[in-house]
């Protein structure tokens, strides 16, 4: 007698649901488009791969791209005001963008309703423009009181670029200290347990700070050994490697007496050169020069020579002291 062969599933005897409507499971789960395949290996892998991809530049197209950068990765403590698009909701009578919240949170909303969104945060995205937009779409709703913990995006969620006016200016204010965190100065002395002891650890590991006036996204820092300019600057990595170093070769890369261009960092698809200064040099006294060099680089990125050979060789010292901060 044969054996009695298995039924076998079909996509007839198996309900089926469109791709729009499949919830995430375990990686181990059954995936629920009926499939019969662990999620993993069938929608989970597009996710995970929509999640994980990499967006070179994530704030590109974002008024101020290059403050961005810089208060993500530069900047110890700074606000600025956001102005979404469509107005705030009611409830909400204000979003504010910080370096880093309290404990580290992604997002806040305060009792007043106010919203504030943490920028120095990891994320389970590739794109830190989708994740910091999936925490303020949740901040804006959350009970007013509580933070907002971070969770993975959709990755067909809004961006950044979808929820704010990107008419609106984008103006860093740059602050001593974090007691921005608590509202008022009678919060700040009234601050207590878990919450208090975190602005001291803040305000003891802060740098102290200052964005320059003249030029765009230019931070000026103290640091116990010498002081640095640290200018996150938008244009293209090759092309402004070239212009730098045509201007090094020249002799014309110092920012005055005493001061050096010593290297760039590289964060989120734009280059950040770095100078030092000596320990003596103010952020006020660094203005005028950094002005004078803009217009030289200007004028050297406007080039279209070759490079010459002290060039070239200027320009791999650049490349060679890079370093990648994201």
């Amino acid at each position: 007698m044969a054996k009695k062969r298995p039924t076998k599933t079909t996509k007839a005897s198996t309900p089926q649901i469109t791709d729009g409507e499949i919830p995430v499971v375990g990686a181990r789960e059954p995936c629920p488009c009926g499939s019969g395949r662990r999620y993993k290996a069938c929608h989970g892998r597009e996710a995970a791969h929509a999640v994980t991809e990499l967006v070179r530049r994530p704030f590109e197209g974002l008024p101020g791209e290059c403050d961005w950068v810089a208060l993500r990765e530069l900047v110890p403590a700074a606000t600025v005001e956001l102005t979404l698009k469509g107005g705030l909701p009611e409830g909400v009578p204000s979003v504010t963008l910080a370096t880093v919240l309290p404990m580290a949170w992604p997002g806040l909303r305060r009792d007043t309703g106010a919203v504030l969104l943490g920028l120095q945060n990891d994320t389970a995205s590739g794109d830190m423009s989708r994740a910091l937009a999936d925490t303020l779409t949740r901040a804006l709703s959350a009970n007013p009181g509580s933070p907002v913990e971070g969770t993975r995006p959709a990755a067909d969620g809004p961006r950044m670029q979808d929820l704010l006016d990107l008419d609106a200016p984008f103006t860093p204010v740059v602050h001593t200290g974090f007691e921005f965190w608590l509202g008022s100065a009678q919060d700040a002395v009234d601050a207590t347990g878990e919450v208090a002891a975190s602005l001291e650890r803040a305000n003891a590991a802060a740098i102290p700070t200052v964005r320059l006036t003249g030029v765009d996204a230019a931070y000026w820092c103290e640091t116990p050994e010498k002081n640095h300019l640290r200018w996150v600057m938008p244009h293209p990595e090759e092309k402004l490697l070239d212009a730098l170093a045509r201007l090094h070769a020249a002799g014309e890369s110092s920012l005055g007496e005493g001061t050096r261009l010593v290297g760039s960092f590289r964060a989120h698809g734009l280059v950040v050169p770095v100078w030092d200064l000596p320990v003596g040099v103010s952020a006020d006294e660094v203005e005028k020069p950094a002005a004078a060099f803009g217009e030289r680089l200007e004028q050297a990125l406007a080039s279209g020579e070759p490079l010459t050979a002290d060039e070239r060789r200027a320009r791999s010292g650049f490349t060679n002291r890079q370093i990648t901060l994201s």
